[in-house]
């Protein structure tokens, strides 16, 4: 059972090509004396954390459980084996014994079986003499056998671009990754949980769409040979679910991918998963209450208290949160005077401070750039920013007490944006003058300007209750509450750019 060390060439492909036409030989030899390397499925009774966990609570109750999974790591030991075995749940080692599976089997395994292979073994449980919860091995037989060499078992698959690019290697090789995932998935099911228990409705809206709507993104697009049409992968669910609303499903939301054409970084990948709520009868303050109490719920569903650690940083997730004006957080967090961002002294302190700006900004789009400059990267606790410019929020409602701006709100948390909602602005005639505004803005050259959307202003013709819409990034949630500190490890299958031929 010779195991070489598997080293990766730039392409991916495994220069331990002795250990891989080892393991073909292997296949061919099996096959000659008629034993299928790749079999059906043999019943399965229990996980193999499950079984140990029954144990430890009664280690008298000794029952013979069947189990599969991959082997991870294997020790000859002339007549016995030691290993152990990887499923789903975990690893327990294992111990197969020439006497106790017969000669056959047992010179089976030594002449076939190599690590990485998928198994099956029948056997009960005891604890050995250093006090190892392990399987004694009562009968074995192959389930799928690898035809190439596992990462090297100490150090895992430490080549980043490959741990991407070959996932299930990740998921093999690095316990740490799979914690990741299974705490995605756990997350989202804990943010599924609280809106079904508030009486929500989970919904599927289009994700190709005539117009690029919903936000201000730039998009992808693509061609409907059949209607003879350009479509685009959407940017965002937000005027289909806003649909749904004046339809009367007065509480919806969707968990699923948006996609712009934008930069890939650390924080971004075109394609991202967002939760997206709508609710009748509410606005941007009850959405930050609801906001807050969700995502300090799915932090006590997953952890043992309101506070997690993010790269040596306590975040305190206890509700309620912060909630600073954009102009206050100018002042307050970016070290800026008041007289610093008047109308008349804004240009200056843009040019002091180096900003672009988009072609044809107001006053309300160079607040926002100088807030993305100078405050938001500074916001460590969950913090909402309030009152934001009308021209950078073109679907918000006006705020009743500030016409100036929109009842919206943004959650900013260690420097980065995890929430948008807003009171959703429900009156036609203020909908259509803005997508005109935003189309102007589109012709002077803004690419990720909204567009002009008439079936959308038709739909509101027909009468939106006042309603608050909310989106939170998925991927950037879990970024936090695992420790991480780039998006793609948190992605399962992450954009990458293709190899080279």
């Amino acid at each position: 059972m010779e195991h070489k060390d598997q080293i990766l060439d730039h392409d991916g492909v495994s220069s331990a090509l002795s250990e891989h036409e080892v393991r073909c030989e292997k296949v061919k030899n099996m096959q000659a004396a008629g034993i299928d390397p790749w079999p059906s499925y043999k019943k399965v009774s229990t996980t193999l954390l499950s079984a140990k966990e029954d144990f430890e609570k009664n280690p008298e109750h000794v029952q013979e459980q069947a189990f599969a999974g991959r082997i991870v790591a294997m020790r000859d030991h002339g007549k016995s084996f030691f290993g152990h075995i990887q499923d789903r749940s975990g690893k327990v080692q294992f111990y197969l014994k020439k006497d106790e599976v017969g000669e056959s089997v047992f010179d089976f395994v030594k002449q076939y079986i190599d690590l990485g292979d998928i198994v099956w073994i029948k056997g009960s449980l005891f604890k050995t003499k250093t006090g190892e919860i392990t399987i004694k091995v009562q009968a074995f037989e192959l389930l799928s056998k690898c035809l190439h060499p596992l990462p090297e078992k100490f150090h895992g698959l430490t080549d980043i671009e490959q741990r991407y690019r070959q996932r299930y290697l990740d998921l093999m090789s690095n316990p740490e990754s799979r914690e990741k995932f299974q705490c995605r998935s756990r997350v989202i099911q804990s943010i599924r949980n609280f809106l079904l228990d508030r009486d929500f409705m989970e919904v599927e809206t289009p994700m190709l769409h005539t117009l690029a709507g919903g936000a201000i993104a730039r998009p992808f697009v693509t061609h409907h040979n059949a209607y003879d049409i350009d479509l685009f992968l959407r940017i965002a669910p937000e005027l289909h679910l806003k649909q749904l609303v004046i339809g009367g499903f007065e509480r919806v939301f969707e968990i699923n991918r948006c996609f712009r054409n934008e930069g890939v970084s650390t924080r971004h990948n075109p394609e991202f998963t967002t939760i997206e709520l709508y609710m009748a009868h509410g606005d941007y303050e009850t959405g930050m209450e609801l906001t807050e109490q969700l995502l300090q719920s799915v932090v006590l569903q997953n952890f043992p208290s309101t506070t997690i650690n993010f790269q040596g940083k306590e975040i305190n997730f206890a509700a309620p949160f912060k909630r600073l004006t954009l102009e206050d957080s100018l002042i307050e967090i970016g070290g800026l005077k008041a007289n610093e961002i008047t109308p008349d002294a804004i240009d200056e302190t843009i040019k002091k401070y180096n900003v672009q700006t988009p072609p044809g900004a107001g006053h309300g789009m160079k607040l926002f750039v100088l807030f993305e400059a100078l405050v938001e990267g500074a916001i460590v606790q969950p913090t909402f920013i309030i009152g934001h410019p009308i021209e950078v929020s073109p679907l918000a409602k006006r705020d009743t007490k500030n016409p100036e701006v929109t009842a919206r709100a943004e959650l900013f948390i260690n420097g980065m944006e995890f929430a948008n909602l807003y009171t959703e602005l429900n009156d036609p005639i203020d909908q259509a003058e803005r997508f005109r505004n935003q189309s102007l803005a589109k012709a002077a050259g803004d690419e990720e300007a909204h567009v002009f959307d008439r079936e959308f202003v038709q739909a509101l013709e027909y009468g939106l209750p006042p309603t608050i819409g909310c989106g939170i990034g998925i991927d950037r949630l879990v970024m936090l509450l695992t420790n991480t500190t780039t998006i793609k490890d948190v992605i399962l299958f992450p954009t990458l750019k293709p190899l080279k031929e």
